[in-house]
């Protein structure tokens, strides 16, 4: 029953983005090919640990099953430090530095699956709405239906690459990532 009902409020919300025009039919085009291809983009990831910020950047590579495997690119401290994330989880490869940050959202979320997230939500997610803000598509996606869902919020670029994404968890922005240099490969 609880899926009926979820299905039934899904497709009132999809019926909003269509009536906002042809931003649907731009994010599932790109939903599309996140499904098929390999993608490289640079990511800039902001944990907001509300008493603290920390900011770092990744060169990130997904291929067309969703393994992320990245290479931090700064700070300086940090970078070479590889690593990968996937559905079954993940691994940091360092030699003699190491990220350490703090798990967020009751342990479900670390900082350096910020753009895993992002990709795996524009590829799988639920769609709660979607829309035009200053000439660009701006999609709102739930990473569940459970309770504690991740909230996302990402706009697209006039070529409707993700260019910005923030996830939010109970209402809360926890994670910023801006994205450039989205390529499919």
């Amino acid at each position: 029953m609880k899926r009926i009902i979820s299905v039934l409020c899904l497709l009132v919300m999809l019926t909003g983005c269509v009536s906002a025009g042809d931003s649907l039919d731009r994010a599932m085009a790109l939903r599309a090919k996140l499904l098929s291809q390999t993608i490289s983009f640079d990511a800039e990831i902001t944990a907001d640990y509300g008493d603290r910020l920390y900011t770092f950047s990744m060169a990130c590579q997904v291929d067309a099953q969703g393994k992320l495997t990245f290479t931090v690119q700064e700070p300086i401290s940090i970078a070479g430090i590889t690593g990968s994330v996937e559905a079954a989880g993940g691994k940091l490869t360092f030699d003699g530095q190491a990220l350490s940050f703090a798990l967020m959202a009751d342990d479900q979320v670390t900082p350096v699956s910020a753009p895993w997230l992002l990709i795996r939500t524009l590829r799988s997610g639920y769609l709660t709405s979607c829309g035009e803000e200053g000439g660009k598509v701006r999609i709102a996606i739930d990473d569940s239906y459970e309770e504690d869902a991740l909230h996302l919020d990402i706009w697209l670029d006039e070529n409707d690459l993700p260019q910005r994404g923030e996830i939010l968890w109970q209402g809360r922005r926890i994670l910023s990532v801006s994205v450039t240099n989205f390529v499919f490969v």
